[in-house]
């Protein structure tokens, strides 16, 4: 990704106090959105370059703005010009997740159960201004496994009966999902700032969040799909989480739902984003979620889903956790 400066930024930093800062073009996502760190004296800041048409800051503010009114740490917006897709944000600094618990294995448990307990306050507000995470945005997902994944595998298979055996599995979920909690849908370890002992972990990449179920950034912080996390440490943090929320006995099933529709969804954007958008390091992280979503359709309340896949899927494919790519 191109990383000359979004056009307009020195007017834009001038307008808002910034003017003559160092601009420090920062390591790209999967999205059309970068970021840069803002450097002035001993201040700094991030700037989010959100540019239209490919990109709408909007619905970044309103999460930021919802979830820091209510006690979250999302970044402090300092600036914004929504036109030209320019947010000047609080900077969290480098200490992320993923990369502190790699260094320091013996504080995982303790920095996962700090995650678990920024899930915890946040499934204690009330839902947020946002949509239903709904049947047909959870079908349109899942569906991306068969429009991206199967096509690349030169796969034919049968895509009415894979949404008909869906509707039938997440039907049962839907209810228990009402009135819904603010769904991140992004919440893992490469999206979560750590900001030191005193204070709440940092939040990154919300601005598709809905209303939806509890398990969803559970199982998306769980079954992360670009780190290992062991079925043991899985299991702890699951089994915390239900000990400080007290959720019923359907919870685990609905886990696991979730858990397969998320890792279907992830596997078809991973396929995506090399056939489309020319990224294949994706790839390579194909083989941890499939392996995931093995798991996850093992639960009987995935039966439909699972009888699916063992009809359509070769199971070469599956063995080799999502088969090779001619990359």
């Amino acid at each position: 990704m191109s990383q000359a400066l979004p056009e307009g930024i020195d007017q834009f930093l001038a307008t808002v106090g910034w003017g003559g800062a160092e601009v420090e073009p920062l390591v790209g996502d999967a999205s059309f959105r970068r970021y840069f760190r803002i450097r002035r004296g001993e201040k700094s800041a991030m700037l989010m370059d959100a540019p239209p048409p490919n990109e709408d800051p909007a619905p970044f503010l309103r999460s930021a703005k919802w979830l820091d009114a209510n006690g979250m740490r999302a970044p402090h917006i300092l600036a914004e010009d929504a036109t030209r897709g320019l947010v000047l944000l609080e900077d969290f600094g480098d200490v992320r997740m993923r990369e502190y618990v790699d260094a320091w294995p013996d504080d995982q448990q303790a920095v996962y159960r700090a995650a678990i307990d920024t899930l915890v306050d946040l499934h204690r507000l009330p839902p947020g201004p946002f949509l239903d995470y709904s049947l047909s945005e959870y079908l349109r997902e899942a569906r991306l496994l068969t429009e991206w994944y199967c096509p690349a595998q030169s796969v034919h298979v049968d895509a009415a009966s894979y949404t008909s055996a869906w509707e039938q599995v997440l039907s049962q979920l839907l209810p228990r999902q009402r009135p819904g909690v603010c769904v991140l849908r992004d919440y893992h370890a490469e999206n979560i700032m750590l900001l030191g002992s005193t204070k709440k972990q940092g939040l990154l990449d919300f601005q598709d969040a809905l209303n939806g179920h509890k398990a969803y950034d559970l199982v998306s912080l769980l079954q992360d799909a670009r780190r290992d996390v062991s079925a043991e440490l899985e299991a702890e943090m699951f089994d915390y989480y239900v000990e400080q929320t007290g959720v019923g006995a359907d919870f685990l099933a609905d886990y696991a739902v979730l858990g397969a529709q998320r890792n279907a969804k992830i596997v078809g954007i991973f396929v995506r984003l090399w056939k489309r958008d020319g990224k294949p390091k994706y790839l390579g992280y194909i083989p941890r979620v499939w392996a995931l979503l093995e798991r996850d359709l093992s639960h009987p309340a995935l039966e439909p889903v699972a009888q699916w896949f063992d009809a359509n899927i070769p199971q070469h494919l599956r063995q080799v956790g999502g088969g090779e790519w001619p990359v």
